[in-house]
């Protein structure tokens, strides 16, 4: 006879995953709204926690509720953990489709537990189902771009799910595989199944926990380096840009431009029209100034309707052709309030340049073209 009792494994992974359910639903109500899913994890968890207490109760509880319950809420919380992914990633579950078919499975199930007992039945019923929920789940995830620690536990997690449901499902018909099975057999093989599948419910919830840790990470890290209006990067980060940059060219030789950007008479949109329109007026400005840019180019706001671009590996000559194409854009601007803008470029010249002199260089050719009637470039 086994050491460990399977009841005994059911229950400690159920309490394991109970307490992981409060921990999701704990970062449900403190992580952004923007990260999707953590409260249907923590719905999948309970209900994994329900089921898995059902099934500890089979042949003290009537097989209606140990067994076609259990399997329908064990399921469900498969389903519902896979529908938590979906959101996460931004894609459309289509709940349904799949309750109809799990619910269809369930009744069939019911049948083979209450009308013609047959725990082999069962058996392939429930592996069956385990093994496509955490097929599509698995694939769901891996679809995401490069691996990551936290993707890759969860992706690794799934798999193990899926090949030991297979085996499972596999083995069930050898001629090894007793007629009188019971779902608490006490042989190595049900033993490792039964804890095979409650580790893997715990290890997903681990992998939940640092996907979306991961996510607030990205997102605190975009919220430093960009402008919350316009989406632009902020100052601090394109001073480090800059002086990244000024290096890599004094190391290779090559040549960067900087560019900086004031929006003419913008006290006049906000006083006229209203910050709102303002606001808006900035918003455009930057998707008109990106759509103009190429990759490596990086754009900054450095305060109110002043902005710094840096154009990597761009001539003076190609700088003064940015700046013209971006002053004509806002010049030809269809959407109200628009305004005009002066540009004052520069491009690093010797090897002692640092980000201050280029920057002083930049402002002081746009002052010229301020002064000179705005809606110009000047180099510096």
């Amino acid at each position: 006879m086994n050491a460990i009792d399977p009841r005994t494994v059911l229950l400690l992974t159920g309490i394991m995953g109970g307490l992981m359910s409060l921990v999701l639903y704990a970062l449900k109500r403190n992580y952004p709204a923007s990260i999707k899913g953590l409260g249907d994890w923590s719905a999948a968890l309970l209900l994994l926690f329900a089921g898995g207490l059902l099934v500890a109760g089979r042949g003290k509880l009537p097989n209606l509720v140990s067994i076609s319950v259990s399997s329908f809420l064990l399921w469900s919380g498969l389903y519902l953990a896979y529908v938590g992914s979906q959101r996460f990633f931004g894609a459309k579950p289509r709940i349904a489709p799949w309750m109809a078919l799990i619910t269809g499975v369930a009744l069939v199930q019911l049948w083979f537990s209450l009308v013609e007992p047959s725990y082999h039945m069962r058996l392939v019923l429930t592996t069956v189902v385990t093994a496509c929920l955490s097929g599509v789940h698995a694939w769901l995830v891996f679809r995401q771009g490069s691996i990551t620690f936290s993707r890759g536990l969860a992706v690794g997690v799934l798999v193990f799910l899926f090949g030991a449901q297979v085996m499972r499902l596999v083995t069930s018909f050898s001629a090894h595989f007793p007629l009188n099975a019971e779902f608490f057999d006490t042989s190595s093989l049900q033993l490792t199944y039964i804890t095979s599948f409650a580790f893997s419910v715990l290890l997903f919830s681990i992998s939940a926990v640092l996907m979306a840790t991961d996510r607030l990470r990205i997102e605190l890290e975009h919220l430093a380096n960009h402008d919350s209006l316009t989406n632009a990067l902020t100052r601090r980060h394109m001073d480090d840009a800059c002086r990244s940059e000024l290096e890599r060219c004094r190391r290779h030789g090559r040549s960067m431009a900087l560019l900086i950007m004031d929006l003419d008479h913008f006290k006049e949109v906000n006083d006229t029209h209203g910050h709102q329109a303002g606001d808006q007026a900035l918003i455009n400005f930057v998707a008109g100034v990106n759509a103009l840019l190429r990759g490596p180019d990086q754009l900054g706001r450095f305060g109110g309707e002043e902005f710094v671009a840096l154009l990597p590996e761009t001539s003076l000559d190609e700088a003064i052709a940015v700046a013209e194409r971006i002053r004509g854009a806002c010049t030809l601007a269809g959407q109200a309030p628009t305004c005009t803008v002066s540009i004052g470029v520069t491009t690093n010249r010797k090897d002692n340049d640092s980000v201050d002199t280029l920057l002083a260089r930049a402002d002081a050719a746009l002052y010229r073209a301020k002064a000179a009637g705005r809606n110009r470039v000047e180099v510096a």
